[in-house]
């Protein structure tokens, strides 16, 4: 049987490190990073985030306030996020409907109204079951998740983890379209 090298051990021992990080700490840094987001779905990422930059970076900790040490990096990438947030325009987005309605006025405004909601349910009609029927509903029927759930019959969390994953996909046919 071979010698172990240090790298190898110093890899072991930061892997059962992050393993305890995650299990002291993940609660909190969600928190955090929902707190800043404002998001449910991107807390998660975040979080995730978090904890892959604190193993990326653990030699570099001078071992002292863990907790603060890993609070502060979870407040830098939710900060981060909401610094690139600002520049991404998603026309899938809640906001970007919330702001067709307001400036709804003149028939030109009306008619791209409408062609953008026609595209959005034809895209709906194109993802897989459940993701098609949960994305109807929420962008096009505008019910919130706690509808979707009870209408359906589902756990609200699920109905969350599908309509974010609707927003994907949905997002890549958009952006098909935008690169043709």
């Amino acid at each position: 049987m071979g010698k172990i090298s240090i790298a190898e051990k110093t890899a072991v021992c930061t892997e059962s490190r992050l393993e305890e990080l995650i299990d002291s700490y993940d609660k909190l840094v969600f928190s955090i990073c929902y707190k800043l987001t404002g998001d449910y779905f991107a807390a998660e990422d975040l979080t995730q985030e978090t904890f892959l930059s604190a193993f990326q970076k653990y030699e570099t900790f001078d071992g002292g306030n863990e907790k603060a040490w890993i609070c502060r990096i979870a407040t830098n990438k939710s900060i981060d996020y909401l610094r690139s947030a600002s520049r991404r325009n998603v026309p899938t987005e809640d906001s970007f409907f919330e702001a067709a309605v307001e400036k709804r006025g003149s028939p030109e405004e009306i008619c791209i109204e409408e062609d953008v909601k026609q595209r959005l349910e034809i895209y709906c009609g194109q993802l897989k079951p459940p993701y098609n029927d949960v994305a109807r509903a929420y962008y096009l029927d505008e019910q919130s998740p706690k509808e979707i759930a009870l209408k359906l019959g589902q756990n609200v969390k699920t109905i969350q983890t599908q309509i974010y994953r609707a927003r994907e996909m949905l997002r890549k046919i958009y952006g098909k379209e935008e690169s043709v």
